[in-house]
């Protein structure tokens, strides 16, 4: 426990003495490479904390814990501060996320009253919107079903958020497992078939959205090929 605490205390140390280095590169000193790596896996390893922060006031703090001396502020302070910030962030982001749902709510629901009015396009009662690309002969899947599909889902600016067709490999699911939209759509298509459904955000993923990707109130399209229905 000593040693690591000693190794930490050098490796801020080492931090601190390489922060006015002009050049650092695979002929610096040990110490200074030492240094500059571990700041820089730190800084990626937090970068979404360190967004925002000045960073020469965090090397200052790092210089003032790694030699001991006196802090700026004391610890009770120090909990205030990144509370507070804490706070700030947060309701910024909030604000943003807000904003991006409600900009993303008009631009899917624009997409979609046009997107009705074209010529193959049928809109159930629930806002879901599909063509059928190719005619399917087989039999139908139910709410309970198994069902193995080729699939491409993208955003209506045309990203591909995720696509068996691409990785060449079908998958097998539960129609019940998949977002609602796609869920419904599937209940519409026979085996051998192919459809595109139209999602609105409501039977997607919503306010939340999913990942980095798919934003929230994202509109979504799914390519579909139902290649058969296990039970």
């Amino acid at each position: 426990m000593k040693k690591n605490l000693i190794f930490a205390i050098f490796s801020l140390s080492c931090i601190t003495n390489i922060a006015s280095a002009t050049t650092i590169n695979t002929q610096s000193a040990l110490s200074d490479q030492a240094g500059y790596s571990l700041g820089y896996l730190l800084g990626k390893n937090n970068t979404e904390a360190l967004q925002g922060i000045n960073l020469d006031a965090f090397i200052q703090g790092l210089t003032n814990a790694a030699q001991n001396t006196t802090p700026a502020l004391n610890e009770e302070q120090m909990g205030q501060v990144l509370m507070t910030y804490k706070k700030q962030t947060e309701a910024k982001e909030f604000l943003e996320l807000k904003q991006q749902a409600e900009s993303n709510q008009k631009l899917g629901d624009s997409f979609l009253q046009k997107n009705m009015k074209k010529s193959g396009v049928i809109t159930t009662k629930t806002g879901l919107q599909y063509i059928t690309l190719q005619e399917g002969t087989g039999i139908s899947p139910k709410s309970t079903s198994t069902v193995r599909l080729n699939y491409e889902g993208r955003l209506i600016d045309g990203t591909v958020f995720d696509s068996s067709i691409a990785r060449q490999q079908p998958v097998t699911l539960q129609v019940k497992d998949v977002v609602t939209g796609l869920a419904q759509g599937l209940l519409t298509m026979k085996e051998g078939g192919k459809s595109r459904f139209f999602i609105p955000a409501q039977l997607g993923y919503g306010t939340i959205g999913a990942g980095d990707t798919i934003q929230p109130n994202s509109t979504l399209i799914f390519d579909v090929e139902l290649l058969k229905v296990e039970n």
